[in-house]
C-alpha cells in the first residue's frame, strides 16, 4: 500500500497501545459477543481506564486533549472488529463532540469526565421509525414548560441504546418552523418516561448494541439544552463532515484488513497442485483491489489533513463516505470469492466483514443521500 505521512511517531505509539487493548480485551471475546448480541457494559470502563475513550477531550474535563488524528488511529484499529467499534465511535467521537462544541460549561463538567472514564455511556437519537436522513421531518416533540422541556417521541437504530446513560435527542421545539425548529436535548436515561427497547436483531454488526428508545412526557431540565433552542439542525450539519469521514476512515481500514486476510489465505490454500495465489485471476483481482484501496487511502489521508486544519467541508466528506464504503463492499465481496467455501463460514473474519460492511452504505446518511449532497454543488 502507499506510504503514509499523516501520522507522527506519537500517533504510532498510541496505535501500539490500541492494538494491545484490542488483542487482550476484544478479540478473545468476539464470538461470545456475537452469540450474546452485544458486549458487556463494563468494556467501556475498561477502555476508559486504558485511555481508549474520548481522546480529544481537554484535560480540564478529564481527557488528554489529543488531536483528531488520535481518534483516526482508534477508528483504523477498530475497523477490522467493526462489530465493536461503532459503539465506541458513537460514544467518543460523536456524543462527546456535541457536548464539547455546543454544551454549556455545566453540561461539559457534568458529563465529559465520566464519559472519558467510561462511567457514563453516550448515544445519539436522531433516526425515527418513520424516517432517517430527513432531520427536519422528525416527529419527536419537546415543548418548554417553565424550567423543563416535556419530551415525547420514539427513536430507532440507535447505537448504544441498551447501555447508554445519556442520549442526545433530536426533537422539534417549533414544529411549524421545519429545519429551523429543531433542538438538541441531553437526556439522562434514568429520568421517568425514558424506556429502552429490546436490542434489534441485525444481519450483521451482531456484537454492536443497536436498539430503540421511547420518550413519554419526559421532563428534561432546560439547562440540558445543547446550545440555543431551534439551532439543532445547524449543529448537526456542522458535525456531519467529521462523522462521515469517520465512516470513510473505517471503510478503508476494513478494506485493507480484508485484503491482508485474503492475501495470506491464497498463499496457503492450494488447488490443482499450486497455491491459489499463483492463478492469474487471483493475481489480477488482488492487483485491482490493492490499487483501488491505495487510491482510497490517499484520499482519506488527504481528508484527515484537511480535517486537522479545519478545512474539511461537507461535500468532500460526503465524497469520502460514499466512495470508500462502496469500495469496501467491492473489496469484501471479491475477498469472500477468493476464499471459496471458507469465505462463507462464520468463523472466518472475512465472512463477518462481508455482512458487517453492508451497513456502511446506509448509516451516517445513505450513499444515495451523499450523492444528492455532492450534486447540490455541481456547476451545471
Amino acid at each position: 500500500m502507499v506510504k503514509r505521512d499523516v501520522f507522527n511517531s506519537e500517533h504510532e505509539l498510541f496505535r501500539d497501545s490500541v492494538r494491545r487493548f484490542l488483542a487482550s480485551e476484544v478479540v478473545p471475546h468476539m464470538e461470545r459477543w456475537e452469540a450474546r448480541g452485544g458486549f458487556e457494559r463494563e468494556l467501556f470502563s475498561t477502555a476508559g481506564a486504558q485511555g481508549m475513550l474520548c481522546p480529544t477531550v481537554p484535560e480540564v474535563y478529564g481527557g488528554v486533549g489529543a488531536d483528531l488524528l488520535y481518534s483516526a488511529v482508534l477508528l483504523e484499529e477498530m475497523a477490522p472488529h467493526s462489530n465493536f467499534g461503532l459503539s465506541f465511535t458513537m460514544h467518543s467521537e460523536i456524543v462527546t463532540n456535541y457536548l464539547l462544541h455546543f454544551g454549556s460549561e455545566y453540561l461539559k463538567r457534568t458529563w465529559l469526565p465520566r464519559m472519558v472514564s467510561g462511567e457514563v455511556v453516550g448515544a445519539l437519537a436522531m433516526t425515527e421509525p418513520s424516517g432517517g436522513s430527513d432531520v427536519k421531518a422528525v416527529r419527536t416533540r419537546a415543548s418548554r414548560e417553565g424550567d423543563h422541556y416535556l419530551l415525547s417521541g420514539a427513536k430507532t437504530f440507535i447505537s448504544n441504546a441498551s447501555v447508554c446513560d445519556i442520549v442526545i435527542v433530536v426533537a422539534k421545539t417549533d414544529p411549524a418552523a421545519g429545519a429551523k425548529g429543531v433542538s438538541l436535548l441531553v437526556v439522562d436515561t434514568t429520568l421517568p418516561g425514558v424506556t429502552k427497547g429490546q436490542p434489534l436483531k441485525k444481519i450483521g454488526l451482531k456484537s454492536q448494541d443497536t436498539g430503540e428508545l421511547f420518550f413519554e412526557d419526559v421532563r428534561v431540565p432546560a439547562d440540558h439544552l445543547l446550545g440555543e433552542e431551534n439551532q439543532g439542525f445547524a449543529y448537526l450539519m456542522r458535525e456531519l463532515p467529521w462523522e462521515r469521514l469517520q465512516i470513510a476512515v473505517s471503510a478503508i481500514a476494513a478494506s485493507e484488513a480484508a485484503y491482508r486476510w485474503t492475501l495470506d489465505y491464497v498463499r496457503e490454500r492450494h488447488a490443482f497442485g499450486q497455491a491459489v495465489a499463483n492463478f492469474q485471476n487471483t493475481r489480477f483481482v488482488l492487483a485491482e483491489l490493492k490499487t483501488e484501496i491505495s487510491i482510497g487511502r490517499s484520499f482519506v489521508d488527504r481528508c484527515l489533513a484537511l480535517l486537522v486544519r479545519g478545512e474539511l467541508d461537507a461535500q468532500v466528506a460526503s465524497m469520502a463516505k460514499y466512495w470508500c464504503t462502496d469500495l469496501q463492499a467491492k473489496v469484501v465481496d471479491a475477498c469472500v470469492q477468493l476464499h471459496g467455501g471458507y469465505g462463507f463460514m462464520a468463523e472466518y473474519p472475512i465472512a463477518r466483514a462481508y455482512v458487517d460492511a453492508r451497513a456502511q452504505r446506509i448509516y451516517g446518511g445513505t450513499n444515495e443521500i451523499m450523492k444528492e449532497l455532492i450534486a447540490r454543488d455541481l456547476d451545471l
